[in-house]
């Protein structure tokens, strides 16, 4: 095994990890304060002007509709078109589109370079001249790789550049918040360089994430693509440890804090949570509050102020 593809498989492995851990994090945190802004897209017949199943007389007695469709509708425009920073931010948003939709088409490419990969290990060919369903993933893989990282490269170049001259934002702006995007911006042009000049049709990428595949010795890489790979390896390792990952973040933002509207009648599992959140210490420190006490004597004291 190379170093090259051990820092590959470390990369990967650490990122899986990251990501399970973030999540369970979300999973096991105290619930979240709902908000309850309606409309909720799962109010079957009642989204489009914003209703809820509390307006039905005596609704905790009915069974309640959801349209799961419409759910997934919203889920995939926030997703795929960023309709909340189009709506909010234009400006914003002529950079953020092209900048996910480019990782998301990097994603696709990624998962053909795999797709390839698995058909060179089981004995086939992925090339133009194969012709059927191995010229179609050789066309894809290209249109996808090289649009893909022109996409994210210029979206996350203009970001940065809305970052550093927005006086409005700038006070806002974390040195780190230039770091992520740059490291984007170095990992596109590097890559684009090496794929234009040494590897156009991705044939040395597809052989070398074969050989991750079949646990094999590398194919022969020159210095970009060598380059190139550790740097992508290090940034698909990097965007779970970080703030880029906010995407998970924003799944439990949307279903548990928005879009919550489970009904809590007594005796609910809701309320027996609320309880035992209830009777956690308060960390806070604050001649106003009473430090070390549970929030059942914190508001006891509250009402008798």
């Amino acid at each position: 095994m190379q170093v090259v593809q051990l820092i590959t498989y470390v990369a990967v492995v650490v990122a899986i990890i990251a990501m399970i851990a973030k999540a369970m994090r979300y999973i096991k945190a105290p619930m979240h304060f709902r908000w309850e802004l309606y409309p909720v897209p799962h109010e079957r017949g009642r989204a489009d002007y914003g209703g809820s199943y509390l307006e039905e007389l005596d609704w905790w007695t009915k069974p309640r509709h959801s349209d799961f469709v419409r759910e997934i509708k919203e889920m995939a425009e926030e997703i795929f078109f960023l309709k909340g920073v189009f709506h909010n931010n234009l400006k914003v948003w002529a950079f953020s589109m092209p900048f996910h939709f480019g990782l998301y088409v990097c994603i696709g490419w990624l998962g053909l370079l795999i797709t390839g990969g698995i058909i060179q290990a089981a004995g086939g060919t992925v090339s133009m001249a194969a012709g059927g369903i191995s010229a179609v993933i050789h066309a894809v893989t290209v249109i996808a790789g090289f649009a893909g990282l022109v996409l994210a490269g210029v979206g996350a170049l203009g970001l940065f550049i809305w970052r550093a001259t927005d006086k409005n934002q700038r006070p806002y702006n974390a040195p780190v918040e230039y770091i992520n995007l740059l490291f984007f911006v170095v990992v596109v042009v590097i890559t684009l360089i090496g794929q234009l000049t040494t590897d156009p049709g991705f044939v040395n990428m597809r052989s070398y994430v074969q050989s991750l595949i079949t646990l094999s010795g590398a194919p022969a890489l020159n210095g970009w693509l060598i380059t190139e790979i550790v740097l992508g390896s290090l940034l698909i390792m990097y965007i779970p440890l970080g703030r880029m990952s906010h995407f998970v973040a924003k799944y439990f933002l949307y279903h548990s804090v928005r879009w919550n509207d489970t009904p809590n009648p007594r005796g609910s599992d809701i309320e027996k949570h609320i309880v035992e959140l209830l009777h956690q210490k308060v960390g806070w420190k604050g001649p106003h509050i009473q430090t070390g006490e549970p929030w059942t004597e914190v508001v006891k004291e509250m009402k008798h102020e």
